[in-house]
């Protein structure tokens, strides 16, 4: 048969077996403990800028809330802007935050309520929902960080080429590749700056941290999560699938693809190391590029882990009428009620990625 497609299935249903015969091999504590550990090593490790410090660029008072920008750098070389969303009556008193990740688009203006050029965006919506907005609206400090090869973080070489050029990550992607990094790790790396630049900040309850990512920063969001637990709950949209369903069976942005992954555990798993934390997958019944079928498999999957961690009321899902797109109608009180909860475990150490 001159077409490789048995030898690809062949290639899935095996690493799938030894990912199974490994996983009855060792403890359920063990086995997270690989696969964090592997992850780290698949994603590919940067060295962190310790000594840079945030540089505030605009603030701008809005309905309900301050928008800032902040200039942040998380590997040396790199800097990167992010805007912070400080919901209006804090009365100086410190307050839940949320790191809020873009998806393919213009950046994180897309998700703040501002067109490509910086203006107010007073139309509908988009498939982002301004969810960064939605959520400071409800009492969250939200920092949404420009992620790398979208918007103003496009490269100069793809710019040149292309003035119109959605993004960059393509090149970024395989370039990285040829270090034995990946472009999710640099993203990742550049999140937890975020993350660690929230719980610096006066205005943030450093224990009370969550996330929340749209299609690829749902990826992303994922990642920061199963790596470090100050994250300590979270919302996954557009995402949340088997590799089986989407990623392997459907065309996508090169970003999503992190050399051997599968080699070690399916899609559902690797999501599965947030657990005992909280969790919220949302995904839309047409969703054309993570079905549903996907969806509920992966979902299926998860609550077998929370069940076992004996946090399954941790996990909650909303498979919502729509298409790829951002929800909100339950995620974004959840992600509120969770950050608030005054059984919330203290706050833990930093940890470096």
């Amino acid at each position: 048969m001159w077409e490789a497609d048995t030898l690809l299935e062949h290639m899935y249903n095996e690493a799938i077996r030894e990912a199974k015969d490994r996983q009855v091999s060792m403890s359920p504590s063990e086995r997270k403990l690989l696969l964090k550990q592997v992850l780290r090593q698949l994603i590919g490790e940067f060295e962190i800028n310790v000594n840079h410090k945030p540089v505030l660029l605009e603030r701008v008072p809005c309905e309900g809330y301050v928008r800032e920008r902040v200039e942040l750098s998380a590997v040396p070389g790199v800097s990167y802007a992010a805007y912070v969303l400080i919901p209006d009556g804090s009365q100086g008193k410190p307050m839940p935050a949320v790191v809020a990740v873009h998806g393919h688009g213009y950046g994180s203006r897309e998700i703040v309520g501002l067109r490509e050029d910086g203006s107010t965006d007073t139309d509908q919506p988009g498939i982002h929902r301004h969810f960064a907005v939605e959520l400071a609206r409800r009492g969250m400090v939200v920092i949404a960080p420009d992620v790398a090869g979208f918007g103003e973080r496009r490269l100069m070489a793809d710019l040149a080429r292309d003035p119109d050029t959605p993004n960059s990550c393509h090149r970024l992607s395989t370039q990285l590749m040829m270090y034995g990094k990946t472009v999710a790790g640099l993203r990742v790396a550049e999140t937890l700056g975020a993350v660690g630049h929230l719980a610096e900040r006066s205005e943030v309850q450093p224990g009370r941290i969550g996330i929340m990512g749209f299609s690829g920063g749902g990826l992303i969001s994922f990642l920061c999560a199963a790596l470090d637990e100050r994250i300590r709950a979270a919302v996954l949209a557009g995402y949340p699938n088997t590799f089986k369903d989407s990623i392997m069976e459907i065309r996508h942005c090169v970003c999503n693809y992190i050399p051997g992954i599968l080699n070690h555990a399916e899609l559902p798993e690797w999501l599965g190391l947030m657990a005992p934390r909280p969790l919220f997958l949302e995904s839309g019944t047409h969703d054309p590029i993570f079905p549903a079928a996907g969806f509920n498999a992966a979902v299926d999957r998860l609550r077998e882990i929370y069940r076992r961690e004996g946090s399954e009321e941790n996990l909650q899902t909303d498979l919502f009428p729509g298409a790829h797109q951002i929800s909100g109608r339950h995620s974004y009180d959840w992600l509120f009620e969770q950050l608030n909860r005054p059984d919330m475990p203290p706050p833990l150490p930093r940890i470096r990625f």
